[in-house]
């Protein structure tokens, strides 16, 4: 019995333990990348523009082609919407905030399951004989000591997919 006395005790102070780290661990997030692509600012920024050429690039539509999409608000640019619903991806919705023609493009993003939300942008930028392609993300995981060790691992969960999502795209602009 004194054996596991002593493992519960153990186990509560470990909990406190991470508890009380998490509290301490960065909430905000920040998660960039970039890649160069032979095609014209323009071409580029159309695919990112509309909502709906998202399906044709992005990695997470690829890994989950019964995702349930629906558009709302505008075509394209400001105000166009979007939500989406998935086993293996999550459920968000996302919004365009800002379109400068072919610069950039800004969103906000939500997720209903974490009750976090996140902005980001793609940024388009001439560089030799094609476009230079950023793109951001920043978000707050808000209170909840426990998401904040997510947030320390955001660069490293959501990097990779925005690198196979930045390739689907340097593919779609340079196809003729």
């Amino acid at each position: 019995m004194r054996v596991l006395k002593f493992f519960l005790y153990g186990l509560l102070a470990l909990l406190v333990l991470v508890v009380a780290v998490g509290f301490v661990l960065p909430s905000k997030y920040h998660v960039e990348r970039s890649l160069e692509v032979k095609a014209p600012a323009e071409k580029v920024f159309a695919l990112v523009n509309d909502p709906k050429q998202w399906a044709t690039w992005a990695v997470w539509n690829k890994r989950d082609p019964g995702m349930k999409v629906a558009y709302s608000g505008a075509a394209e640019g400001v105000g166009a919407k979007w939500a989406w619903e998935s086993k293996t991806e999550g459920s968000g919705e996302m919004e365009f905030t800002r379109s400068e023609p072919p610069k950039l493009v800004g969103y906000k993003l939500f997720f209903p399951d974490f009750g976090t939300t996140a902005t980001g942008t793609l940024v388009f930028v001439p560089a030799g004989d094609g476009t230079r392609i950023t793109w951001t993300n920043d978000g707050d995981m808000g209170g909840n000591p426990l998401l904040h060790y997510m947030a320390l691992a955001m660069d490293s969960l959501v990097g990779p997919d925005f690198e196979a999502g930045l390739w689907g795209l340097k593919a779609r602009a340079e196809a003729p």
